[in-house]
């Protein structure tokens, strides 16, 4: 599916910050246009206190890249820009460059549903300078919010323990872009289905929905209105019982539903969506059961995250379903991913590549040089610790030191002898040619579900979690050190 295309029909290419079209320019200008650089697009902290993140936006990039060019519209508004002085702000022949440039890059990736930790690559980019920074800020648009909701989403679905959860944020989403990514993010994360209509057609996912209170309302009696939504939809029919008072819509959903038994349908569900969830939940429970409705699912909305869920679970809440919605698709508690590109190596008039890195007072803002790998080490099917590493170290050793890149003294060894490992990023272009089959998202879900099973619940608590193990491999850690130590002395400090 050609996301990007079906939504925007056009190009995206001026999707950026005008800073990157500066030194575009500035690139072209100074003859560094088509030198050969390496970027990683990496996060530095996993989101929400989490022990862990779920990469997803994957689909978006090959999308964007296979669409990336400046059409006529881009061209003529760049062309006819201005500075002050009233001077053109481009020149004429970059303006021809630009019409003329076609992606050529290599693009590696980590798989849409895996598990990922900071300072790991989960873009890399090789190509002519100029385009592998013209990908900066779309490839972090993309990759920044969808992997922040899908890591909301698996996060909620912890605490829901195996119940369904239905992502129902549409109408509180930041707009048509927000409200389509965060669906399908949502849906990556473990969500069993969405709200949006859009989002089914476009990706696929499953939609699921009751009625409003609006629908109760239209009718003189709750009775009244139950008997007709049942008659429209009585298969899977749930009924949203606080419109007026709970206790009595559950009477009201009870009776409903031996009519509907009488006409040889059974109700699905009702919807609980304002009060004391727990309370309600129980009562409705016991009178459902009574009733001989023990199969009837209860259904929970109003402003649900992790931790109300998991109050709720702790409350012994008689819930079945959960219904989420601001609170995931806003990522509430944390508006930002905070992921980055930073430039890792460039190849010299030799052909060597040389690293690059980018100094900071603050150790966890010091880039990680050269050209990496990321590799995960598995004993019996469960994931130990993952590597970042230079190309090649896996053929030089079976036995590594892995070093935080925060904390040198954190260090781990690790013997490769019985364990399975397994290389995150796969290559998705090649010389701007798309080589990776992309999964559908049914098989992105269940990667994501499969991955995490591959950690200790200690990584998935989602309080004060246990820290996975993620270090550099020791001759990038001396490599990176070494670097920093050169750069600081050279600029004096």
């Amino acid at each position: 599916m050609k996301i990007t295309k079906d939504l925007y029909q056009g190009s995206l290419a001026l999707l950026t910050d005008f800073y990157q079209i500066t030194m575009a320019y500035a690139y072209w200008k100074s003859g560094k246009a088509n030198e050969v650089a390496t970027f990683n697009l990496f996060f530095r902290k996993n989101p929400f206190q989490s022990g862990f993140t779920i990469a997803a936006g994957l689909d978006y990039v090959i999308d964007f890249c296979r669409n990336f060019h400046f059409d006529p519209s881009d061209l003529k508004y760049l062309g006819e820009m201005k500075n002050k002085d009233g001077a053109l702000t481009f020149e004429p022949a970059f303006i021809h460059y630009l019409e003329k440039m076609e992606f050529s890059c290599d693009v590696e990736a980590v798989e849409e549903g895996t598990v990922i930790f900071p300072h790991m690559p989960i873009v890399k980019v090789t190509g002519p300078l100029v385009q592998c920074q013209l990908l900066e800020t779309p490839l972090l648009n993309i990759i920044n919010f969808q992997t922040l909701i899908a890591t909301k989403a698996a996060r909620i679905c912890v605490a829901a323990k195996g119940d369904p959860v239905l992502e129902f944020g549409l109408r509180r989403a930041q707009g048509i872009d927000g409200a389509l990514a965060a669906s399908r993010a949502s849906y990556i994360g473990g969500c069993t289905s969405t709200s949006n209509v859009m989002a089914g057609k476009l990706f696929g996912i499953p939609v699921s929905g009751t009625h409003a209170h609006s629908w109760i309302m239209s009718f003189d009696s709750e009775i009244e209105a139950f008997k007709a939504y049942a008659v429209a939809f009585p298969e899977k029919c749930v009924f949203l019982v606080d419109t007026y008072d709970t206790i009595n819509g559950v009477k009201n959903a009870i009776e409903v539903g031996l009519w509907m038994r009488e006409q040889g349908h059974e109700l699905f569900g009702i919807r609980i969506d304002s009060g004391d969830l727990a309370y309600y939940s129980t009562i409705a429970r016991k009178m459902l059961d009574e009733a001989g409705f023990l199969d009837v699912k209860i259904v929970a909305s109003n402003d649900l995250d992790e931790h109300i869920i998991t109050s709720l679970k702790i409350q012994e809440a008689a819930i079945n379903v959960w219904g989420v919605g601001t609170k995931l698709v806003t990522a509430y508690d944390q508006p930002a991913l905070g992921a980055v590109y930073k430039l890792a190596a460039i190849k010299n008039d030799y052909g060597v590549w040389e690293p690059k890195v980018k100094v900071s007072q603050q150790s966890i803002k010091i880039n990680i040089p050269g050209r990496q790998e990321v590799v995960r080490f598995l004993k019996d099917g469960k994931a130990i610790a993952d590597m970042i590493c230079l190309e090649g170290a896996l053929d030089d050793s079976k036995e590594f030191l892995i070093i935080d890149p925060n904390d040198s003294t954190k260090r781990k060894k690790i013997k490769t002898t019985n364990l399975e490992v397994v290389p995150l990023l796969k290559t998705i272009f090649k010389a701007g040619k798309k080589v990776y089959r992309r999964p559908s998202i049914d098989a992105i879900r269940i990667n994501a579900q499969a991955n995490l099973q591959q950690f200790d619940k200690a990584h998935k608590r989602l309080v004060n979690p246990h820290i996975y193990p993620v270090g550099l491999e020791e001759k990038l850690f001396e490599m990176r050190t070494s670097l920093v130590l050169k750069m600081k002395n050279y600029e004096g400090e």
